[in-house]
């Protein structure tokens, strides 16, 4: 007897480079210039606005208003500028839910440049041929991009596969343009693989409970102890970004107080910006590749509720108590941030979810302290940050501490201590007539 389908909606992005020419370029600048210069606007009426007179219909007036009196604001599309004050609203919802702070108003320098195109129709993408689409961007023409998945378009574009709008998007290499695509597929079948526990660390980046751990090859440390914060650039680039590094402290000494950076001090920043994306780049890439080999391969994944804020703290302390070790606890927090755990967790969880899978969180007390083999918890264990020998007398396990950990993490979900997510607290699900024992 087969089994019927079970179709279900999804949406997912994909981000893709734009091959624009200077020209178009200046366009799009300008049109990201004017969206944060709509959302000031915006957010300086709504703060000045009584609250009784404070609605969506007098933003919208005071928007059109402003669009028709300050012609550099018309260079945005209508809809873009819609966009602005749909996401607006939604900060403040988000503020008023308590997810998020207050909005706040957007700097020059300091905010990515973002132009919204709410309507996909409006895009109208081609496939030139298998390396080059083409866009419709409002207001800047026909724009190609590389073309690196198949997208909803022409005749395979229906109500349920399509692309539902976009947003353009510029960082340190240049713009992008960020589809959001809609699709209709069948509900993955539960995933019939192995459980595994998933130990995030620094000497390790992923240690797995069943020792096929998951490492990138760069260490995170130099040979003298420092922290690595280049380790995903070669020799050749981490020789030229210390070089622009270098010109750049040369160039910003000459500067005065209260006076403008130079337009190449200015270059040198972008130079630097580039190297660092690159970087980046490098580092998702292997996050993405990692994670979705882990959840294909396992069907229920479990890691720890870390508090990373709380663990890249400064260890620098105040006047009256100094902090102890403060240079290491910095090479430490450097090497954390390096790592992106939370990026890590949250590609882990969607896509266990569309294989299938699971994701859990146990809480992350004690993990690395207890025994695996054991259960005890010994002062003295954790020899450092890679090594871990028990000292319990008639134990002795010795092996990887993130290893170890992994394995401790397993554990607990094993015996129900998994976390609820919106209550934040463990909830115990053992079975009748298990009993709570540390010892595996």
């Amino acid at each position: 007897m087969s089994e019927e389908l079970v179709w279900e909606t999804r949406q997912f992005g994909h981000r893709a480079r734009l091959a624009l020419d200077p020209a178009q370029i200046r366009l799009i600048d300008a049109q990201a210039h004017a969206a944060r210069a709509t959302w000031n606007l915006l957010h300086d009426f709504w703060t000045m606005t009584p609250k009784c007179r404070r609605s969506l219909k007098a933003a919208d007036t005071a928007i059109r208003q402003a669009r028709k009196e300050t012609d550099w604001l018309g260079v945005l599309p209508a809809q873009a500028a819609q966009a602005v004050l749909k996401t607006y609203f939604q900060a403040w919802k988000n503020c008023f839910e308590g997810r998020a702070d207050e909005p706040n108003f957007k700097a020059r320098f300091r905010t990515v440049m973002s132009v919204d195109i709410p309507q996909g129709r409006d895009l109208n993408i081609t496939r030139v041929h298998r390396r080059w689409g083409m866009v419709q961007i409002p207001k800047v023409g026909r724009v190609r991009f590389r073309w690196t998945k198949d997208l909803p378009i022409g005749k395979r574009a229906t109500s349920g596969n399509r692309i539902t709008g976009a947003r353009l998007v510029k960082d340190a290499l240049g713009w992008h343009i960020a589809l959001r695509v809609q699709s209709i597929e069948p509900a993955p079948k539960p995933h019939q693989g192995d459980e595994v526990g998933i130990d995030a660390g620094v000497n390790l980046p992923l240690a797995l409970s069943d020792g096929n751990h998951q490492d990138h090859g760069r260490p995170p440390r130099l040979l003298d102890g420092t922290a690595d914060r280049d380790k995903w650039l070669n020799a050749d680039e981490k020789a030229e970004l210390l070089r622009l590094e270098r010109r750049a402290a040369h160039r910003k000494g000459f500067l005065k107080r209260g006076e403008k950076t130079s337009r190449r001090l200015h270059h040198t920043y972008d130079q630097i910006k580039q190297l660092r994306a690159r970087a980046k780049r490098r580092a998702v890439d292997w996050q993405h590749q990692t994670t979705t080999a882990i959840a294909r391969q396992y069907g229920t994944v479990v890691v720890e509720q870390l508090q990373i804020t709380n663990m890249t703290k400064s260890a620098r302390g105040t006047i009256e108590e100094p902090g102890k070790n403060v240079a290491q606890k910095s090479g430490l927090n450097r090497s954390i941030s390096q790592e992106a755990w939370g990026r890590t967790v949250t590609m882990l969880a969607y896509k266990t979810t569309r294989h299938g899978g699971s994701l859990h969180k146990v809480p992350a007390p004690g993990t690395s302290q207890c025994c695996s083999m054991c259960g005890f918890t010994t002062p003295g264990s954790r020899k450092s940050q890679a090594l871990f020998v028990c000292k319990n007398t008639g134990c002795g396990w010795s092996g990887n501490a993130d290893h170890n950990a992994a394995r401790n993490i397993l554990h607990l979900y094993r015996m129900g201590h998994a976390l609820i997510p919106a209550a934040g607290r463990a909830v115990v699900r053992r079975p009748r007539g298990v009993k709570p024992a540390t010892a595996r």
